[in-house]
C-alpha cells in the first residue's frame, strides 16, 4: 500500500513538472539562424514512409474487405478526376522490388500502415481473420528484417473497414474502441515478435475533422461543429485501450512501444509583440495538436479547447459543451498512453485574431476564433497547402518539448509535393526543402529536443486523397499510366542518400557537391522515362489502330 502511495506521489509530481514545463515556451523569441553544419547523434535513425490505401492497390484481392476510402473513391465527384486508389502503386505485389529501393538508399527503417479490412474483411475479430492479409504483411515485415529495416507499423491510417461505418457510424459510435483494440491486438499476436515500432493512427485531425466534419475525406460526412469533435474522443479512447492492452499482454514478451503519430502545422503570431496574435497562435496549435496530445500527456483536453468551445456552445443555446468530456477514471486512463510522440510536420501559418460571432454556425474552424495567413515569398511548389517554412519546423519541436515534458520524438512524416504534369525528375525544390528542414530538425537536436528518427514522406509518387494523383511527394516517381507502376528515383534520392550515409551535414564543401551530383544522375532516369512514355504511346495507339483484313473475291 505505501509502495503503491509512493509511486502515485511520484506520478503526480511527475505530471506537474510536465504542467510546469509547458510555460516555458517562449512565444516572443524566433530563432531563424543561419544554415547549421553538423551531425545527428550516433543511433539516429533515418527512413521513408507509405500508406496501406495510398500505396498497395488489389483493393479487391485476395481476400480483401472494403474500405471506406473504397466507397468513397468509387463515388463520382469525390476526387481529383475521379481517381481511386484500386491499383494506385501496386505495392501489394512489389514488396521486393520496394525494398530494394529502400535498402539502395541505406534506409534505417520503413514505415508502412496496415490495412484493416485486408486482415479483418468485416472489421470484426470474431467475425474472420483472412490469413491471406496475414502472410502479406509477414512477408513484408520479414524481408524488411532480412535487409537490416527497422519496420515501424502504423495501424490505421484512415481505411476503416466499411461494415463498420455502415453498420455502427464509425468514429461517430464509442463501439470502435473494443473493434479497434481487437484489431490492434491481433496485430500484436502475429507481428509483434518482430515490430518493436507501433503507431496507432497516423493524423487523427485529418480523420475527425475532414472525414467528419468537412466532408473532404471518406466517409465525407458534414457533421459540423459535433462530428469531428466526437469522432476525436473515439480515437483519443481507441489509442488508450490499445496502450493498455499492449502494455498488460505484450510489453514484457515483446518489449516494444507504443505511441501516436500526430500532424501539426505550426501557428506563427504574425506580431511577436501582440498579446492578442500570440493567443492565437496558441489557439491554432493547441486546437490541432494539443487536441490529441494533451489529453494523452496531460489526461484532458487542453484548457484553451474546453474554454472556447464551451463558451460558443452555451452562446448557441445548448446545455453541455459541443466538446465531449472525459470522466475522472477515463482521465486517469488516458494519461501518460504514449511510449513516443511521432510529428508529422509540412508547413507553416501566420495567424492573428479573429472572432466569428456564435451566431454564424457551428463549426470546428470558426470555435477558434483566428485568422491563418501565408506570406507570398514562402515557395509553394505544389499542394495548395503547403508552403515551404522551414524555421517552423524548430519551433514545434521546442514547443513539443515544452509542452510535453520532453517525449521521445519520431518524425513521422515531412517533405513536400509537386503538381505538375511534366515527368521531371530533376527535383531540386525537394532536395532544398529536406536540406532546410532537416536542418532545423537537427537544430532542434542541438537544443536538446529528443528526435530520435526522422521519416521522408513519401517513398513512393500516390493516391493523394482527394486530390488523386494530381500531386506528387515521392522520392521515386511513379509512372501510372504504365502496366507495372514502374519507379524512377528523383534526384532528390541520391541526395537524401547522402544525408543518411553522412547522418546530417558535415561541412559545406561536401553539401554543395551534394545537390550538383544529385542532379547528374536524375538525367539518365528522365531519359528512361521519356523512352518509356514514348513506347507506351505507340503500343497503345498501335492498340487503338483499326484492325485491316485482307479481302477475298468469292469464287
Amino acid at each position: 500500500m505505501l509502495q503503491h502511495s509512493v509511486l502515485r506521489i511520484c506520478h503526480i509530481l511527475l505530471l506537474a513538472m510536465c504542467i510546469f514545463a509547458s510555460e516555458d515556451f517562449d512565444w516572443t523569441k524566433n530563432k531563424m539562424g543561419s544554415f547549421q553544419y553538423g551531425t545527428f547523434p550516433s543511433g539516429f535513425s533515418w527512413g521513408a514512409g507509405s500508406s496501406a490505401y495510398q500505396t498497395e492497390g488489389a483493393w479487391d484481392k485476395d481476400g480483401k474487405g472494403k474500405s471506406i476510402w473504397d466507397v468513397f473513391s468509387h463515388k463520382r465527384g469525390k476526387i481529383h478526376l475521379n481517381d481511386t486508389g484500386d491499383s494506385s502503386c501496386e505495392g501489394y505485389y512489389k514488396i521486393k522490388d520496394d525494398i530494394a529501393l529502400m535498402k539502395d538508399m541505406n534506409l534505417n527503417h520503413y514505415l508502412f500502415s496496415i490495412s484493416w479490412p485486408r486482415i479483418l474483411p468485416s472489421g470484426i475479430k470474431n467475425d474472420y481473420i483472412n490469413e491471406k492479409g496475414i502472410e502479406h504483411y509477414d512477408n513484408l515485415i520479414n524481408m524488411l528484417l532480412e535487409n537490416r529495416m527497422t519496420p515501424i507499423v502504423t495501424l490505421y491510417h484512415w481505411d476503416l473497414p466499411q461494415v463498420l461505418e455502415e453498420k455502427y457510424g464509425g468514429w461517430q459510435n464509442a463501439s470502435m474502441v473494443n473493434f479497434f483494440d481487437d484489431f490492434a491486438n491481433l496485430c500484436f499476436e502475429r507481428f509483434g515478435n518482430r515490430v518493436k515500432y507501433w503507431i496507432t493512427f497516423n493524423n487523427p485531425w485529418s480523420v475527425a475533422v475532414e472525414g467528419y466534419e468537412t466532408g473532404e475525406h471518406a466517409p465525407g460526412l458534414k457533421m459540423r461543429g459535433t462530428g469531428a469533435y466526437n469522432a476525436a474522443h473515439n480515437i483519443i479512447k481507441a489509442h488508450a485501450k490499445v496502450w493498455h492492452t499492449y502494455d498488460a499482454q505484450w510489453r514484457n514478451k515483446q518489449k516494444g512501444m507504443v505511441g501516436i503519430s500526430l500532424s501539426a502545422d505550426w501557428g506563427e503570431p504574425v506580431d511577436i509583440s501582440n498579446q492578442r496574435d500570440i493567443e492565437a497562435a496558441e489557439r491554432y496549435v493547441q486546437f490541432y495538436l494539443g487536441w490529441f496530445a494533451t489529453p494523452l500527456f496531460h489526461g484532458d483536453y487542453p484548457q484553451i479547447m474546453k474554454d472556447y468551445i464551451g463558451r460558443k456552445s452555451a452562446q448557441q443555446g445548448l446545455s453541455s459543451s459541443r466538446l465531449p468530456t472525459f470522466n475522472p477514471h477515463e482521465k486517469s486512463y488516458i494519461r501518460g498512453t504514449c511510449d513516443f510522440l511521432g510529428i508529422s510536420h509540412f508547413t507553416t501559418r501566420y495567424i492573428t485574431q479573429k472572432n466569428f460571432p456564435s451566431n454564424r454556425g457551428n463549426s470546428y474552424f470558426t470555435d477558434r476564433d483566428l485568422a491563418e495567413l501565408v506570406d507570398p515569398q514562402w515557395p509553394d511548389p505544389g499542394s495548395e497547402w503547403l508552403y515551404s517554412v522551414p524555421w517552423g519546423f524548430r519551433r514545434l519541436l521546442s514547443f513539443v518539448k515544452t509542452q510535453y515534458g520532453d517525449p521521445i520524438i519520431y518524425i513521422t512524416g515531412n517533405g513536400v509535393s509537386e503538381k505538375t504534369i511534366c515527368t521531371e525528375l530533376c527535383d531540386d525544390w525537394r532536395m532544398q526543402y529536406l536540406r532546410d528542414y532537416i536542418n532545423e530538425m537537427l537544430k532542434a537536436v542541438k537544443d536538446g529536443v529528443n528526435v530520435k528518427g526522422y521519416t521522408a514522406w513519401s517513398l513512393l509518387d500516390k493516391f493523394e486523397w482527394d486530390e488523386g494523383y494530381s500531386e506528387r511527394f515521392g522520392l521515386f516517381y511513379v509512372d501510372f499510366d504504365s502496366k507495372n507502376k514502374q519507379r524512377y528515383p528523383k534526384a532528390s534520392v541520391q541526395y537524401y542518400k547522402r544525408i543518411i550515409s553522412s547522418n546530417g551535414f558535415p561541412n559545406q564543401r561536401e553539401i554543395e557537391s551534394w545537390k550538383r551530383k544529385a542532379l547528374e544522375t536524375c538525367t539518365s532516369s528522365n531519359q528512361l522515362l521519356a523512352a518509356a512514355r514514348r513506347k507506351s504511346k505507340e503500343d497503345k495507339e498501335h492498340a487503338d489502330m483499326p484492325k485491316v483484313w485482307p479481302v477475298h473475291d468469292e469464287v
